[in-house]
């Protein structure tokens, strides 16, 4: 004899049955938005470091900056031995002035034996001719060691080439720089952008210029960008090639389980908070809006 279903019990079941389909398709949106959706927790804050380096070789005279500081285009940063310098610029200045008067001594000789070309011998001429040409070489000569001499003095005052932020800085007065060398890093503090790593099988979601949402690790509020554009190439951790060998080495084993590829898209930031702090190396979570406006190019 079969028991009648009481209604309190298939209210149960249908709750029940409600929940488990409510429950799939929560875990199915959750699987598609991880799977599938162009967003990624796997993202850096970037920005561009400009390693700066002296154009001479000399003791530092002066330090105008600390570690950490805001400096801004054309700021003094630091100084090399000025003294030396200027003393090297005063010494091509005199080396200018001796080839200028033995070109004019030669020039004076060049014209007096062309006017005497009747009476005395044509080799005669001719040497005076050739001095007057190795005089002019030589005060050319002495002309460019003035400039360079100028151009080192005038880079002995090294400056900041963007507006930047000074880090890892330690350099002090009486060090010696050496030219080239880099002793310092400048931050450029307008190249800060975002590097996201979005799993290639998302790539067919995004476009450049689609607007994007970023969240820095730590901070509350989102901020605005958008694509600049996806990375070109990756490199191919299966493939070496061995010193000597033209041939490509191809991993020969493989993996039931293959992990999507990492590809790097960048993502510029439209606008900043001036609250918020830009640290290079920064988390980020990175989500690409779809349907939204068309962003900027």
């Amino acid at each position: 004899m079969s028991q009648k279903t009481s209604p309190h019990q298939a209210l149960r079941i249908g709750v029940t049955v409600l929940l488990a389909l409510l429950a799939a398709w929560t875990l199915w949106q959750l699987y598609a938005y991880y799977t599938y959706a162009p967003q990624t927790r796997d993202g850096r804050l970037r920005a561009d470091t400009i390693p700066l380096a002296a154009d001479v070789s000399g003791r530092v005279e002066a330090v105008m900056v600390h570690d950490n500081q805001v400096v801004h285009r054309g700021q003094t940063l630091f100084v090399i031995d000025t003294v030396r310098l200027t003393n090297d610029l005063a010494e091509a200045e005199a080396a200018v002035a001796t080839a200028q008067a033995q070109l004019a001594s030669a020039q004076r000789e060049d014209k007096r034996y062309r006017a005497l070309a009747d009476v005395v011998a044509p080799q005669e001429v001719d040497t005076r001719r050739s001095a007057v040409e190795e005089a002019r070489a030589r005060h050319a000569q002495a002309l460019a060691s003035r400039d360079r001499a100028r151009i080192n003095l005038e880079r002995a005052r090294v400056v900041a080439p963007v507006n930047g932020i000074v880090t890892n800085f330690s350099l002090r007065p009486g060090a010696y720089a050496t030219a080239g060398q880099p002793v310092m890093a400048l931050l450029d503090r307008d190249s800060f952008y975002v590097s996201g790593y979005f799993e290639e099988t998302k790539l067919a979601r995004m476009r450049p210029g689609m607007p994007a949402l970023v969240r820095l690790m730590g901070e509350d509020r989102s901020l605005h960008g958008h694509v600049e554009g996806v990375s070109a190439g990756i490199e191919d951790r299966e493939r070496t090639t061995a010193p000597g060998m033209l041939l490509a080495n191809v991993n020969p084993t493989f993996s039931w389980i293959r992990l999507a590829q990492r590809v790097p898209v960048r993502i510029a930031l439209d606008e900043v908070p001036p609250d918020v702090t830009l640290v290079a190396g920064r988390t980020v979570t990175v989500s690409l809006v779809e349907g939204g406006g068309a962003g900027k190019p």
